[in-house]
């Protein structure tokens, strides 16, 4: 694609925008600041992408997947403001799931380790990562508001701060996982996926890109259950006090 056909891409931009104004939706604005983002973000990283493919290097690869991790982190707590060390703890379990994807990636050589296939796919893993942490925050929030009578019964009972939270953590678990679980069912019925149109644009065999979609499909759904199982045990003991006690207004607080 050269720089008018881009250009011209913009169109689309300018019907969602008239649509906007003229239906009185008042997303004039944000489709604009948007567009901008977008359109910088991706330059930059397109960019970057290209000298880091260049030097080929290790670190300027950690270096750039630590970047991404970082965002991504930043992104997800905002969810969870007011929860004791939130980002060192999305973070934590970001790092652990793509260390995880990863090292089974590279040490059974289902993919080469070099820049090019390590980062796109880092950068599916992490986003995915990051939605999950935020939809699971967000339940987990509404949850314990919502039955904090519950939990306070069962620790006025003599129950433990595992007994009293592991229901509203299940939920919680389960209920981030289903947004994942539901698109990827009709997979290719209803969409063709980005790396599996990509690569099919790009001039590839479609039963080739099937396979690398399907790569990317198996690696989605066990990286979302592990960021959403691994950031769960790390953020409920930051619910109870010291004396394990639930404290109600945790998500109130200004976040650490």
């Amino acid at each position: 694609m050269n720089i008018l056909a881009l250009i011209l891409s913009l169109s689309f931009v300018m019907i969602a925008y008239f649509l906007s104004a003229a239906f009185k939706l008042g997303l004039g604005r944000d489709l604009l600041i948007t567009t901008i983002r977008a359109t910088i973000q991706l330059m930059i990283v397109g960019y970057i992408l290209k000298i880091v493919f260049g030097f080929d290097n290790p670190f300027a690869m950690i270096l750039m997947l630590l970047l991404m991790i970082t965002v991504a982190t930043k992104n997800a707590a905002k969810q969870g403001r007011g929860l004791p060390y939130v980002f060192w703890k999305i973070f934590i379990t970001i790092t652990i799931v793509e260390i995880i994807t990863q090292g089974f990636l590279l040490g059974l050589k289902i993919v080469p380790a070099t820049p090019q296939y390590i980062i796109p796919i880092s950068g599916m893993i992490i986003g995915n990562s990051m939605i999950i942490a935020n939809l699971f925050l967000n339940r987990l929030k509404g949850e314990v508001e919502i039955r904090k009578e519950e939990i306070l019964l069962v620790l006025s009972l003599g129950g433990s701060v595992k007994q009293a939270i592991y229901p509203i953590l299940k939920r919680s678990i389960k209920s981030s996982l289903i947004p994942t679980i539901e698109g990827q069912k009709t997979i290719g019925l209803v969409q063709l996926p980005g790396m599996m149109t990509g690569q099919i644009i790009a001039g590839a065999d479609p039963i080739q890109a099937v396979r690398f979609q399907l790569l990317i499909v198996f690696l989605i759904m066990s990286a979302a259950t592990l960021t959403a199982i691994v950031l769960g045990f790390l953020i409920y003991p930051g619910l109870f006090n010291k004396e394990q006690q639930l404290d109600v207004h945790v998500f109130l607080k200004k976040g650490k």
